[in-house]
């Protein structure tokens, strides 16, 4: 009884920083003293509950390195003019009719090049819902195709905290994941890409002139040079050279890139790097600023809290009683049934992406003994499922930072797809196993 009084608090706590727009870790430390207090009053003495803590903190040490290194790498990406590059001359070959789908498939490009749905979203997710607006398409269809986009990458690229998480919350290695997701996702992204497509051309939207293109042209030199960083991590990744590496040497590319084409002063570029890239111009920075270390503080913090919540979980056995109930799911209708169940439950208590990551894993652990059947299972569930609850972070960031409401959610149809055609793959197999 105890222990589903502590796991509601937790979630009432969480409630109520949504409903008045406290910062999520606030609910977050509440959380920490709640499970901290649960171990004592389970006779754990205080240093067993710090080590514990300590121990959950330890898996994700290198999650955090590479937090840091996305912050500086999607700041020199827009410093070096990679990113506006790729707009520049994507955005040439754009009309009305299909916008939608172009949002979709661009967002799609972005957040699998940086590994960010926050970046994707803050990026080229503003352009395109700013051409979007431009020609009258309105916002819950823009907004959704970058919700959509934005987690595409989000969940399988290489520089993807969330595909780092997974890979490292089950042990298995990041590029034979990527390689799973890639099985599970096409049959959704085909199935996503023509109901966007659909939407284009049923719409009748007004054209009017954008000049994201103009801008961009009159505060960069666009030199191919400019595609090179992004061409160092695709290259690299496809070698399955280690996702820090790739990282820094595309970090290294883009300094080399501003330095020389862009003409930046190091001291600039170092600002840009801590701080984030924020150009001096007013229409420029409404399109272009952000990323830097400051910008991955946050999701430090986050990712910290909540990986010591897995470390007290598993030394005071709070969730045995619920793991043995989703193991006996798992009998009766299949593993993937079970986890996809499992995060449903967790991304409605959790209001961020990294802790229902995490609980979904630690609840269903017993119910798939293959880790990598494990890691796709987490990549098909609550790391998509996550965005489509109004008061996670995970999707109510993204569309705030484009200035679409939180409604922009029923139309992110990846999400709803991908999960959707697993459960149904899933299913159709048991069937037929046991005819």
């Amino acid at each position: 009884m105890i222990e589903i009084v502590v796991l509601a608090a937790f979630a009432a706590a969480l409630f109520i920083c949504v409903a008045l727009d406290i910062p999520v870790l606030a609910a977050l430390l509440v959380g920490f003293c709640l499970f901290f207090g649960y171990g004592l009053y389970k006779k754990h003495t205080v240093r067993a509950m710090w080590s514990f803590a300590l121990t959950g903190m330890k898996t994700v040490k290198n999650i955090l390195i590479t937090f840091l290194l996305i912050g500086v790498i999607t700041a020199l990406w827009r410093a070096c003019g990679t990113i506006p590059y790729i707009v520049y001359y994507a955005t040439a070959v754009c009309s009305p009719q299909i916008m939608v789908l172009l949002t979709f498939l661009l967002c799609c490009l972005i957040s699998f090049l940086t590994g960010t749905s926050f970046g994707t979203a803050a990026t080229m997710g503003v352009i395109c819902v700013t051409m979007a607006n431009s020609m009258g398409i309105p916002i819950l269809f823009s907004g959704g195709a970058v919700l959509s986009g934005a987690l595409f990458g989000d969940r399988c690229s290489p520089m993807s905290t969330s595909a780092l998480l997974v890979s490292t919350l089950t042990k298995t290695n990041l590029y034979t994941n990527i390689k799973n997701m890639v099985k599970t996702a096409v049959i959704p992204f085909l199935l996503t890409a023509a109901v966007y497509f659909a939407i284009g051309l049923l719409m009748q939207p007004q054209s009017n002139q954008t000049d994201v293109r103009e801008i961009f042209a009159a505060h960069f030199n666009l030199h191919p040079a400019m595609l090179l960083p992004a061409v160092a991590i695709v290259i690299l990744s496809l070698c399955k050279v280690k996702v820090k590496i790739a990282m820094t040497v595309s970090i290294a590319v883009s300094t080399v890139v501003a330095l020389t084409v862009q003409k930046m002063e190091i001291i600039a570029l170092l600002k840009a790097a801590i701080l984030g890239f924020s150009p001096a111009d007013g229409d420029l920075a409404a399109l272009l600023s952000g990323g830097g270390m400051k910008s991955m503080v946050n999701a430090v913090l986050i990712v910290c809290i909540s990986a010591s919540f897995s470390g007290m979980f598993d030394g005071t056995h709070l969730l045995d009683a619920l793991q043995e109930k989703i193991a006996h799911l798992a009998k009766k209708t299949t593993p993937y049934t079970a986890v996809c169940l499992t995060s449903i439950l967790t991304v409605i208590i959790a209001s961020n992406q990294t802790l229902a990551i995490m609980l979904t894993h630690q609840l269903s652990v017993p119910t798939e003994p293959d880790n990598e059947k494990m890691a796709l299972h987490l990549e098909d569930t609550a790391v998509v499922i996550s965005p489509l609850v109004p008061w996670s972070i995970a999707g109510a960031v993204p569309l705030a930072s484009v200035g679409a409401p939180n409604f922009c959610m029923l139309t992110a149809f990846y999400l709803y797809l991908l999960p959707l055609c697993r459960l149904a793959k899933e299913l159709i197999n048991k069937k037929r196993n046991i005819m």
